[in-house]
This record gives structure tokens, C-alpha cells and sequence, in this order.
């Protein structure tokens, strides 16, 4: 589903990505770890056809997404870690919107975007101007709004931020419905419980690289993946 090849990403003499590469299948949910600045927002831009990359290629389906990126975008739900909504539309205003920017007509999406905003308890607020929704439910519009073409891969920056705790087990239990749809995953995360608890493969990307990837169990032996983790980012750091 995702082919990563030698991806480097450079502003001007710093490389924020450097060299990566890595497969994700269709179906599987994919977790991208890494402390603040080790490059993770930057890949997820470059896949999400947002930014160009310095080297390297990055394949969805078997299209470049450098040469393909309508194609690409036409089945692919973004959700950025600090996404915009226009705040005077209702909610159900911007679905239809997003349904349109997608090429895709709202009486043909409109009972999958229904059945979303109710699974998370929302859908009496459709009608509401989104300035009027507390940020959970803003975070839950957005969710709502990036799978509302029903997209073969989401991609996610921090899913977690806002929702309370019902919330989040709404996302999991969303993430892995998916994934048994056969749609794909690809999310980073801060909160590794997160990571631990949905995620079928994980990689740890540190000052733009890949340090390890593979499945929980693998990266954790007999260890917790917090120790795993820190050990891996910042074992060249010296104590406070």
C-alpha cells in the first residue's frame, strides 16, 4: 500500500529526514514514533502530497505521489496535528464540502458521514455552527470529515489530542474496523500506550531516521515500550 524509498527532506543545511525507507501493507496499521523534531510531521506531509521531497520516493497504491498526487489525495483521509475547520459552516456544511473537494457527490456519502457522526455521539450537532462545539467534538468532526469518501488510507498526526477517554476508545475500535475493511492506517502518536494497543507494526524514527521498526512484541522483548523507546531517542542525552 505504502512504499517509502530513500526519502530525505532538506531545508536549506539541515536534513530533517534522512534516507528512510519502509514498507506498509494494505490493511495494517502502521505507527510512526519519534520525540518531537525527529522528522515524523515532515514524512507525513510528504505522503499526504503537502511538501516535495529533497531525494527519494514515496508510492500509494503504485502512484508517485510527487507525479500522481490527485489520484493519490482522491483516496487518502488526512488528518494534520493542527487541522483547520471553517468555524461558520455547520458541521454537516463541511462534510458535504469535503465530500465535493473529493469529487465525490454528498448524496453518495452522506449516510456513511451520518453513520460517523453518530458512532461518536455528535450527529444531533450536524446542524451546528462548528464555532459552537467543544474541541473534543471539533476533533471528532475532523476524524468524521477525513474518512467521509471512504478513503483506502488514513493518514493521522496525533489522534488522540482532545478526546476524552471514551473518545479514544471510539478510535481504536475505528482504526481496527478499518483495518478489517482492508483500509490502511499510518499514524504517529506521543502517547506509546496508543501505539502499543492498535498498532500492528511500528517504526522509531530519531533526528530523521529509522532506529528500529517491527511489531510490538519485537521491539519490546521482555521490556516496556516506553523504556524501549526512550532508550532508542535519547540514550546519547545526558541526565538533567
Amino acid at each position: 500500500m505504502i512504499e517509502i524509498r530513500n526519502l530525505t527532506k532538506r531545508y536549506g543545511d539541515f536534513t530533517a529526514v534522512d534516507d528512510i525507507s519502509l514498507d506498509v501493507a494494505r490493511g495494517e496499521i502502521f505507527g510512526f514514533l519519534g520525540p518531537n523534531g525527529a522528522g515524523k510531521t515532515t514524512t507525513i506531509r510528504i505522503l499526504a502530497g503537502l511538501s516535495l521531497p529533497s531525494s527519494g520516493s514515496v508510492r500509494v497504491n503504485g502512484l508517485d505521489v510527487t507525479k500522481d498526487g490527485v489520484r493519490v489525495k482522491a483516496t487518502t483521509g488526512y488528518i494534520p496535528d493542527r487541522p483547520f475547520l471553517y468555524e461558520k459552516l455547520t458541521g454537516r456544511e463541511l462534510l458535504q464540502f469535503v465530500s465535493n473537494l473529493y469529487g465525490r457527490e454528498w448524496r453518495d456519502c452522506e449516510t456513511r458521514a451520518m453513520e460517523l457522526l453518530a458512532y461518536f455521539g455528535i450527529a444531533n450537532w450536524a446542524d451546528a455552527r462548528i464555532e459552537n462545539l467543544s474541541h473534543g467534538m471539533k476533533q471528532k468532526l475532523v476524524i468524521v470529515s477525513a474518512l467521509v469518501h471512504d478513503p483506502e488510507l488514513l493518514i493521522i498526526d496525533e489522534p488522540m489530542v482532545g478526546l476524552d477517554a471514551l473518545a479514544q476508545k471510539q478510535v481504536k475500535l475505528l482504526f481496527r474496523r478499518l483495518a478489517e475493511e482492508k483500509k490502511t492506517v499510518f499514524l504517529t502518536t506521543h502517547t506509546l500506550s496508543v501505539a502499543e494497543a492498535v498498532c500492528d507494526r511500528i517504526a522509531i524514527l530519531n533526528r530523521g531516521r529509522i532506529v528500529a521498526s517491527g511489531t510490538t512484541s519485537e521491539l519490546k522483548s521482555d521490556r516496556a515500550l516506553e523504556d524501549v523507546f526512550l532508550e532508542l531517542t535519547y540514550s546519547d542525552e545526558s541526565s538533567p
